[in-house]
């Protein structure tokens, strides 16, 4: 079974056609649980409509910790009554392709039930109107710890993950600071070993409007959001928080990826040159040239 797991909050434009989306999917045991953040507008009605309409238990509301999207997902993925065999992070204004579980669970189900394991696709980009306006990057790179400390690849909304990499997520704690939830599970996955599978097929469809938390252009990030990461304070702000919050995981880290975690925050503390062998050494990187040459930059500029 499938836990859907729902972050709502002033959704009631969109929501309806989220959640028809997930009534079409081919494959259906699947039960969702909604926690909403306070809403003001129609979402709670909303809920409260289609929970009468689904079978009994499909569909949970549940009040949310009024702490803003990550926190959201956070409690709903630490919640004990929450219990299936894999779990998919959701958004209120998206729209599932109907294959979505169904193809998650194809690699999913190959995986080993003992070593996390987590599903993320690429997105098809569409207006508020629900016409197409391009793709997110497609990453022909592999996916691991190296990279998770350099970049999220990995939408949380098209995000579906197995019991052990939950169990991972829990073992950090609810009260960890991270910078957002779904780049928190890229890392959390990668740095205990376990895989990630980046699907180059769309798996929903992602509307980009006023409302959007996080939003893409079709060729990811704007260029003026990139150049503003480089040289503010945003990038090494991000490295303090996730290097803070995996000393927690080290533990349950494999040896090669606790020598890469210690490199990189060993070359951080160190000047130039220094700074670009210990850098080398932990074998970072991006998945674009273009993000390889601005983090080499970032490196320079003592950014990360």
């Amino acid at each position: 079974m499938v836990a859907i797991l729902l972050a709502t909050y002033q959704g009631e434009r969109y929501l309806p056609e989220q959640l028809n989306s997930f009534a079409r999917q081919t494959y259906g045991n699947w039960r969702a649980w909604a926690s909403d953040d306070g809403s003001t507008d129609q979402t709670r009605p909303i809920l409260q409509r289609y929970q009468a309409q689904w079978a009994p238990g499909q569909l949970t509301i549940l009040q949310g910790p009024a702490q803003g999207s990550s926190r959201n997902f956070i409690s709903l993925t630490h919640n004990p009554n929450i219990q299936a065999d894999y779990y998919a992070y959701s958004d209120q204004d998206d729209i599932w392709e109907d294959d979505k579980l169904e193809r998650a669970l194809s690699w999913l189900n190959t995986q080993d039930p003992d070593k996390p394991a987590l599903y993320c696709t690429r997105t098809r980009l569409v207006d508020a109107d629900n016409r197409e306006i391009g793709l997110s990057p497609n990453f022909t790179r592999p996916p691991s710890f190296a990279n998770a400390l350099m970049q999220n690849i990995t939408g949380g909304n098209t995000m579906v993950f197995n019991n052990a990499a939950r169990r991972l997520l829990c073992l950090a704690g609810e009260n960890t600071e991270i910078v957002i939830h779904d780049w928190w599970a890229y890392l959390v996955v990668t740095a205990c070993g376990g895989a990630v599978r980046f699907d180059p097929e769309p798996g929903l469809r992602y509307r980009q409007h006023d409302g959007n938390l996080i939003g893409m252009t079709a060729g990811g990030p704007s260029l003026a959001s990139r150049i503003a990461k480089l040289f503010g304070p945003t990038l090494k702000r991000n490295n303090n928080i996730h290097l803070r919050a995996l000393q927690k995981m080290a533990p349950h880290m494999p040896p090669e990826n606790r020598q890469v975690m210690q490199q990189f925050a060993m070359a951080r503390q160190q000047w130039l040159i220094p700074r670009i062998i210990g850098f080398k050494k932990a074998g970072l990187y991006r998945m674009t040239t273009s993000g390889n040459l601005g983090m080499f930059l970032a490196l320079i500029l003592s950014r990360l």
